[in-house]
């Protein structure tokens, strides 16, 4: 199965910052720290909201003054646009401040790269990624479970993946759940070196579960390709898990050349020397690229008391269409 024209295969996925493997960064690639001019700026936004308070959906940075935050906010974003295409902004100081005061200033430091938008079809915006104590499967998302998951893109099974997703952690797990960041263009370009006959396949439709996340009569299931070219510049739209289930809902078997082409992606990407893993520290945000960059976790094993098991909040920021679940 060949591209058509609308679709062509990108030669040389970006060859610059953003096209990385394990060895090619350093430890402070992507790393941004909250200066104390910025923190300063945020213990003044927690007093303020302590003396008026709001929903953190109607809070907005032009509210306060954060002029130490948004020159830290443009690195930032240089880097998403420009750079690895993923950021850590460390850290906000857990030890001071409660999940209640944290939460807003998260949204706050996040708003100033792009727009936050709907994360579930009912319209929720902050999103707790937990151990639920739920199996994966059809209408339940992996990220509410303790399983190990595969490199991914947030959304990539339904209509408008977000631009960035971000995830700011309150608590570790007692065991596991390490973090993994894969760049897209590095493996698209290590596909073209190992597997030269199964890359055109990638930039051809897979079927995927859209997890119950659509209107009651809407199809459940969405065709798009893994990697597609847009201006140029190779983007990636990926789910092994949501692609196994939605050929099951299908009721059809994927084609011996999309499994191999799957295989082999999934091969390049888990390679450690492609990767690169970190442990989530309290008060860390992570924002990546969600179409030029995949993430994973490892599996975990949560603490016995409810106060101290994993827990993240996530958000996703779109700039397209409406802020709208499909956009």
């Amino acid at each position: 199965m060949m591209p058509t024209d609308n679709e062509p295969i990108i030669a040389d996925a970006e060859p610059g910052p953003i096209a990385w493997t394990r060895d090619s960064l350093s430890p402070d690639d992507g790393v941004v720290r909250l200066s104390d001019a910025c923190l300063g700026e945020l213990d003044a936004a927690v007093k303020t909201l302590k003396d008026n308070p709001m929903p953190t959906l109607a809070v907005r940075p032009e509210y306060f003054d954060l002029l130490a935050c948004q020159a830290t906010v443009a690195n930032a974003r240089e880097m998403l646009q420009h750079g690895v295409g993923f950021v850590i902004l460390d850290r906000l100081p857990m030890d001071r401040y409660s999940r209640e005061e944290a939460e807003p200033l998260y949204w706050l430091l996040t708003s100033m790269i792009g727009r936050p938008v709907a994360q579930k079809w009912d319209g929720k915006m902050i999103y707790d990624v937990h151990d639920s104590g739920k199996k994966p499967g059809h209408g339940v998302r992996p990220d509410i479970t303790n399983v190990e998951q595969n490199f991914h893109t947030d959304n990539s099974y339904n209509l408008s993946p977000p631009d960035y997703v971000c995830l700011f952690c309150l608590q570790t797990a007692k065991e596991g759940g390490v973090s993994g960041i894969v760049s897209f263009p590095a493996a698209h370009n290590e596909m073209r070196k190992r597997h030269p006959d199964l890359l055109p396949r990638l930039y051809q439709p897979y079927i995927f579960d859209r997890q119950r996340e659509h209107a009651p009569d809407a199809p459940k299931i969405l065709r798009h390709p893994m990697f597609e070219s847009v201006d140029g510049k190779l983007l990636g739209r990926l789910s092994r898990f949501q692609v196994m289930n939605g050929y099951k809902l299908a009721n059809e078997t994927m084609d011996s050349e999309g499994a191999a082409a799957l295989d082999a992606l999934e091969g390049i990407m888990n390679d450690p020397t492609m990767r690169k893993d970190f442990h989530f520290e309290p008060g860390q945000i992570q924002i990546l690229d969600n179409r030029r960059c995949g993430h994973k976790r490892t599996a975990f094993l949560d603490h016995p008391e409810p106060e101290r098991r994993r827990r993240l909040i996530r958000l996703w920021l779109r700039e397209s269409g409406r802020p709208f679940y499909n956009g």
